[in-house]
């Protein structure tokens, strides 16, 4: 029977449990096909704190070198820390993380040179379709006179956090403290490094590697992940807490009073920012679930404003055609131009933690002018037949006045008062429904509505 990786190799990345879906053998065969399709002659690989991590990366820098390429390791890291290997050593790269997967789960972020997405367009669904074959067929010969490529040592922590902070200006901050819930990830080992030198006081939770999670999952936009990040900032009386996912590219933030910060209102502070750093011009990407503050604050700075599809391939590709400064995403992702285009939270919490203590006010004080309006979060519906509903939903809104219709991403209705997005998820059954208006009692009496009509 011939070899399906469908179930794995998914339309960003390749994610699976282990070993039941996949193995060492097959990251072999995944490293070989990743310089078959990328042509490199040298690549570089970084992995997660789980479990798996370090035999499966090993088994794919093997691949790689098997075929001539020179592979530099760079060990464990965050996601961001690989970009930044790929962008500052202008090479491709693979990084193995299942980001806040549980603990059997792993995959394989990849990119190109410069930290330039691999999706299932632009060289993944090549590199499955090989590994496939070469799974069931066995790789073919290395050419004659083939010399095999190096694996070499790197470690990059260090130049990652010194990037990173020579792109914001902390030196003039009031001192602040800081609880980080890092959920057993990789924040725990990357935050000590770029808070080092700075004016802050560090409450660490969860710091220790642990791909089992035995804390809480890692993924802090689930309210019920950040419990203990509340409670711990008012027991502190800290200033700010952050809480970051397993490999530590997003990064969620928690004000003075407990209170979780909207994303859209860190992307609409952090635009701002980018914005003034740029002279006060610039094109910021956000995407269509983000609020109506991040257009608003965009051109406010002086910026333009681009909005794209949810998924962080859209983003980086109208990022790099745009030529834009900055991109946000309602799901915690922030991009940035000076970080290859790629997503850093990390960089994103530097900007949060000059904003703040570059002033007297508190977070909740300074993040009030970027959250303006009401919003429901992203509410799931599990639904047989998505697309049916989400033509049901639209005969309703779409005949009446003063209503605009777009299908940009899923259906987005929009008002002068609120607007609402639904739709599908690529992987399940069901229909996300965003939802925002102008108060909560209008929020309210829409989202009732739309869900009605959803779950019908």
């Amino acid at each position: 029977m011939a070899a399906d990786l469908s179930n794995i190799v998914k339309a960003y990345d390749v994610r699976g449990v282990v070993p039941d879906e996949w193995d060492e053998p097959l990251a072999e065969l995944f490293g070989a096909a990743f310089v078959e399709v990328t042509g490199a002659t040298a690549i570089v690989v970084g992995h997660d704190m789980r479990p798996s991590s370090p035999g499966l990366s090993a088994a794919f820098a093997r691949g790689a070198a098997a075929r001539g390429v020179d592979v530099t390791l760079i060990g464990l890291c965050s996601t961001d820390q690989l970009y930044y290997a790929s962008g500052k050593l202008d090479l491709p790269g693979a990084m193995f993380t299942a980001s806040h997967n549980p603990a059997q789960y792993n995959g394989i972020k990849l990119c190109r040179a410069g930290a330039a997405p691999v999706g299932q367009d632009t060289g993944l669904a090549t590199i499955r379709e090989l590994a496939e074959k070469w799974s069931d067929e066995g790789a073919p010969e290395i050419p004659a006179g083939t010399v095999a490529g190096t694996i070499t040592e790197q470690d990059t922590l260090a130049g990652y956090a010194e990037h990173l902070k020579s792109l914001v200006d902390l030196r003039g901050i009031r001192p602040l403290k800081v609880v980080v819930d890092a959920g057993n990830g990789m924040g725990g080992h990357t935050v000590p490094t770029v808070f080092e030198g700075l004016p802050l006081e560090l409450v660490p939770m969860y710091f220790e590697l642990d791909g089992t999670f035995p804390n809480h999952e890692a993924n802090p936009l689930d309210p019920k992940n950040i419990v203990d990040l509340q409670a711990r900032v008012k027991a502190e009386g800290a200033d700010l807490g952050l809480a970051f996912d397993g490999d530590a590219d997003r990064c969620f933030v928690v004000d003075e009073r407990g209170e979780g910060v909207s994303p859209s209102a860190i992307t609409a502070l952090v635009a701002a920012r980018e914005l003034a750093r740029n002279g006060g011009s610039g094109v910021v990407i956000h995407n269509l679930i983000t609020s109506w503050s991040v257009p608003e604050v965009v051109r406010e700075n002086g910026g333009t404003p681009v909005r794209t599809r949810v998924g962080h391939s859209f983003i980086k590709e109208e990022m790099a055609t745009s030529g834009a400064i900055f991109g946000g995403e309602h799901s915690a992702h922030y991009y940035f131009k000076d970080f290859w285009n790629a997503d850093t939270g990390m960089l994103a919490a530097l900007h949060v933690l000059a904003a703040l203590g570059g002033q007297e006010g508190s977070l909740s004080d300074l993040v009030s002018s970027y959250d303006r309006y009401v919003g429901s979060g992203e509410i799931n519906s599990t639904v047989a037949d998505q697309a049916a509903r989400t033509a049901a939903v639209k005969d309703v809104y779409a005949s009446r006045d003063g209503v605009a219709v777009d299908e940009l991403d899923g259906l987005t209705v929009t008002t002068a008062d609120w607007w609402f997005n639904l739709r599908p998820s690529n992987t399940e059954p069901l229909l996300r429904l965003n939802v925002e208006a102008r108060d909560l009692a209008t929020l309210t009496k829409v989202r009732d509505e739309v869900l009605a009509l959803v779950r019908a």
